[in-house]
């Protein structure tokens, strides 16, 4: 079944986050949270305060930060390491590779300001992330489609037996879908937010939110679209991918990321794997460094905006 969508109610994922990092730190000794110098961009000051023994400001330096969150993990640590996404995939890619997820660490990497949403220009905007980490074997990685999700996928990473990385958007105000408590989260199934038949959106992050919004305003010309909120990118839900093809012959996949690496590349390796017969468009970042602007204005003029998914959608079912 389909959602309530909460028009014109926000939250910032990041201080769901932090606030719940805190209350996980509090009653589990073993958890420790560490940052890249920027315990106000992620949000865990809070963290600081409540556990200072297990808290570690690793400073600029991320590098460094998952070298030792690696270290925590052999000796029977739950760490929590938090910065920017385009510094933990990029900056510390040896780290998240060979330290990390070569030994299967428990490390959760909670990485912020995720695709557009950053504001900093093409040098903090995390474009190529997702298809960094998604390669990396042993990672499950996790794109949060509703900040009031974040709070379940924290709590479930505790005793998960491996590395997770889990992308966020900046978090100065993010469209709420659903209803507290309206749906559950299980790593790697996607929710069906909307039903349709026509065809489907499968989107991830922020962009969930905009895809309902499009299925919405194609309702009032009669088109039925589903969403799929697709927060797992790996392991992705083929079962999923497969009733979607085969339901309705079209799928539109929608992210804040480059259409290289990301949802899109995803969803279409399990279209040719599983050899479905359907019409596929990928919407997301092009091959452009996009440079200075916020999340929607840059989605508008790399044309995958609202009213960009919406044209794109009605040319798939034509």
């Amino acid at each position: 079944m389909g959602v309530t969508f909460n028009f014109g109610q926000f939250a910032a994922s990041r201080t769901i986050c932090g606030d719940t990092l805190q209350e996980m730190g509090e009653r589990n000794q073993k958890i420790y949270v560490l940052t890249a110098d920027l315990m106000r961009t992620c949000s865990v000051k809070g963290c600081r305060k409540a556990f200072p023994e297990r808290f570690i400001n690793a400073g600029i330096a991320e590098q460094t930060m998952l070298g030792m969150a690696a270290g925590l993990a052999l000796e029977g640590n739950i760490p929590y390491a938090t910065t920017m996404s385009t510094f933990a995939s990029m900056r510390a890619c040896e780290q998240l590779r060979t330290d990390i997820c070569y030994q299967n660490l428990p490390v959760r990497i909670i990485a912020t300001n995720g695709g557009l949403t950053s504001t900093g220009g093409s040098t903090h905007n995390a474009m190529e992330d997702l298809g960094i980490v998604r390669s990396m074997a042993n990672m499950t990685l996790i794109v949060p489609g509703d900040p009031g999700i974040v709070r379940d996928v924290l709590l479930s990473t505790e005793n998960h037996p491996g590395p997770v990385y889990i992308r966020l958007a900046r978090g100065k105000g993010e469209p709420v879908v659903y209803q507290p408590g309206e749906v559950t989260y299980q790593v790697g199934k996607a929710i069906e937010t909307r039903p349709g038949k026509d065809a489907v959106i499968i989107a991830c992050g922020v962009m969930v939110a905009q895809a309902v919004d499009a299925a919405n305003s194609l309702e009032k010309e009669g088109i039925s679209v589903r969403v799929l909120d697709m927060h797992t990118l790996k392991p992705i839900d083929e079962e999923a991918i497969v009733k979607a093809a085969r339901d309705t012959g079209a799928i539109l996949t929608l992210e804040d990321h480059y259409t290289i690496g990301g949802l899109g590349s995803a969803v279409a390796e399990v279209i040719a794997d599983k050899n479905l017969d359907c019409r596929f468009t990928r919407m997301g970042i092009p091959q452009v460094f996009p440079g200075f602007g916020d999340g929607p204005e840059l989605y508008d003029k790399y044309g995958f905006g609202l009213e960009g998914t919406i044209a794109a959608l009605r040319d798939m079912i034509k």
